[in-house]
């Protein structure tokens, strides 16, 4: 859905970020590119970042101290606007990484997409929804290594339909050799209803509105629409949306699980890295 980054510059939020998460966002990250500027903003004599100083360390990110000039007034996130902007005057990046759940950093990243570099936000899924919109991409830390996949039963073993329910071959379902999710407590249920709102990902019936959507205006002659093209439009339209929440590695396995809905063929057979258009049937 995008090329590969050549110089990625990721700025951290430290008071508002995760830090045992931090070792799988910045190794999902790496999948988009080459990072090449690793940055966390905070006031490092906080009680609240004692545990930070070990893991920066060890992930080669280098800490920008920002004390606070008034009590309980944070300051970290103008010096991280300030960073970003500097490093933007260089022209030497072509992706921005701004991790937070603060929706105070909208204007950073609507500012950033105007210059033109493609703008990936990280932050938790509380995070509100100026802030997603305002990245080209957007990525729920709850989504990377599986999170959504071990609350609700998905995996990328176990695809899901539009109800979440896993999909499993008639066969399966008869000797009952399918892959099931655990099966769940009273107390767990209970946990599930009262968290509900912590379930923000696309449903999977509006991703297909999107596709015919996609390709009703990229489809070509034949009626095909590039799967790529498709992509970068779900992206724009929902930044948040990860084909592996629904238990499909990539988009092109998803289209692929609905044989009733989707054509799907190879541009470029030939090719090592081949590209693939889709039409609808249903």
């Amino acid at each position: 859905m995008y090329d590969e980054f050549e110089k990625m510059a990721v700025l951290i939020d430290a008071d508002n970020t995760q830090l045992q998460k931090l070792d799988d966002v910045l190794e999902e990250l790496s999948t988009y590119g080459r990072i090449i500027v690793k940055k966390a903003y905070g006031n490092w004599k906080k009680p609240a970042l004692k545990n930070w100083e070990s893991k920066i360390m060890t992930l080669a990110i280098k800490p920008e101290q920002q004390f606070d000039y008034v009590k309980e007034k944070n300051t970290s996130d103008i010096a991280l606007v300030i960073g970003a902007m500097d490093l933007l005057h260089t022209g030497n990046y072509d992706a921005f990484v701004l991790v937070s759940s603060d929706s105070d950093f909208t204007p950073l990243a609507i500012r950033l997409r105007e210059a033109g570099v493609y703008v990936i936000g990280v932050g938790e899924n509380k995070t509100p929804k100026p802030f997603i919109n305002a990245c080209d991409d957007f990525l729920m830390i709850e989504n990377i290594h599986g999170d959504y996949e071990d609350r609700l039963g998905w995996g990328q073993t176990v695809p899901a339909d539009e109800s979440g329910k896993p999909i499993v071959s008639d066969e399966e379902a008869k000797d009952g050799s399918a892959k099931n999710p655990r099966k769940k407590s009273a107390k767990d249920e209970k946990d599930d209803k009262e968290d509900a709102p912590i379930l923000k990902a696309p449903k999977l019936s509006d991703i297909h509105k999107l596709l015919k959507k996609a390709a009703g205006k990229h489809a070509d002659e034949d009626g095909y629409v590039l799967l790529s093209a498709a992509g970068s439009f779900i992206k724009r339209v929902r930044p948040e949306f990860d084909s592996k929440v629904y238990g499909y590695p990539k988009l092109k396995d998803l289209i692929e699980a609905f044989p009733k809905k989707y054509e799907i063929m190879k541009v470029n057979p030939q090719s090592q890295t081949p590209n693939y258009k889709y039409r609808c049937i249903d």
